[in-house]
């Protein structure tokens, strides 16, 4: 088979193409002909060598996929070949505490598919079958493989961890990112008053037709004074926090007294300094989000098309899967990129 993969821990540049054997499936396992991936964060960060564990080379990367079942294990029940399926990036042992009480995500074991086993990169992969699910109807392959990391750790954040209610008010980063086109469009499923930033003037008419009331340029304008503004100084209900250490010290200052904050993601860098006396003076509640679990990723397909609908910026052919993440560090899109296999 054919697959993007890399043999040193160098980048995005050090992704190559080449010839693969199709891998082999237990009983219990299914194999997916991918038909598109989308990007993650994630996927530049182990293939930088930053994964606090070994990462098995030559590797196979990506986490997020989409394509059709080319053939099950004969103990598989839930899809069977030629169905359209979506794969859900979360494994997890299946058998502890946590898993078995629909924790999944908090199981020892629980990593995204792409990192330590091969991912989606690829003509074909095999997962378990407790982590494919049927694409909703009207969605393409595409759209599909912009869902599974995006969606479910952003309704994990906001729905699962943070509590949203109707009417609260959601300071969210990074509108124009893939997790950031997710997490508007959520809140909005709660009548949510949503705050959010952009690093371009081109991006804020795009984050107000997915909902957002407010757009901070945070390049031009200082992100706390403008939230101060725009909530009569009420400040927020939730803030969710995908940036890291530039940010997350300020955006404590947006949560008002007794708020919750989320935080995902660390692009700008995971060591920040924050002080103490003004999370507990302010009660504040920090919820530290890894992805979501298998049941809620049923739950959210039930939403797609017609609720929630991911957004593409771009799709790019395997052949330029380099050029698909060089735009992705350049941040220079607009929700996810998607490579076609």
């Amino acid at each position: 088979m054919r697959a993007a993969y890399y043999d040193k821990l160098e980048g995005y540049k050090a992704i190559k193409l080449g010839d693969f054997p199709i891998p082999e499936i237990n009983e219990e396992e299914v194999l997916v002909n991918v038909k598109a991936f989308s990007l993650n964060h994630l996927d530049v960060w182990v293939m930088e060598g930053k994964y606090p564990m070994e990462i098995p080379l030559p590797h196979i990367f990506a986490s997020d996929g989409a394509g059709i079942v080319a053939k099950v294990g004969k103990n598989v029940k839930n899809v069977k070949e030629g169905d359209r399926v979506v794969i859900f990036s979360g494994l997890s042992c299946g058998v502890c505490e946590k898993c078995l009480s629909g924790k999944d995500n908090e199981c020892n074991s629980f990593r995204p598919l792409g990192v330590l086993e091969n991912g989606v990169s690829a003509e074909f992969v095999k997962v378990p079958a407790v982590n494919v699910f049927k694409i909703p109807e009207n969605l393409s392959f595409e759209e599909a493989a912009c869902i599974p990391i995006t969606y479910i750790t952003s309704w994990h954040s906001l729905v699962t961890r943070a509590g949203i209610t109707q009417g609260d008010t959601v300071f969210i980063h990074g509108g124009g990112s893939g997790v950031g086109t997710a997490l508007i469009q959520i809140a909005k499923l709660y009548n949510a008053t949503v705050i959010t930033t952009v690093g371009d003037d081109w991006k804020v008419d795009r984050c107000k037709q997915l909902g957002a009331d407010f757009v901070i340029n945070y390049k031009k304008e200082d992100f706390v004074e403008k939230v101060k503004d725009y909530t009569d100084g009420q400040l927020c209900d939730i803030v969710v926090d995908h940036i890291g250490a530039e940010t997350f010290p300020k955006s404590l200052s947006c949560a008002k007294r007794g708020g919750k904050v989320i935080t995902f993601g660390s692009t700008t860098g995971a060591d920040t300094q924050v002080n103490l006396r003004y999370i507990f003076g302010k009660n504040l509640t920090i919820h530290g989000v890894y992805m979501g679990t298998k049941g809620e990723f049923a739950k959210i397909l039930k939403l797609f098309p017609d609720k929630l609908k991911p957004v593409i910026d771009s799709v790019f052919d395997l052949n330029d899967v380099q050029k698909a993440y060089e735009k992705l560090l350049s941040r220079q899109f607009f929700g996810k990129i998607v490579v076609k296999v």
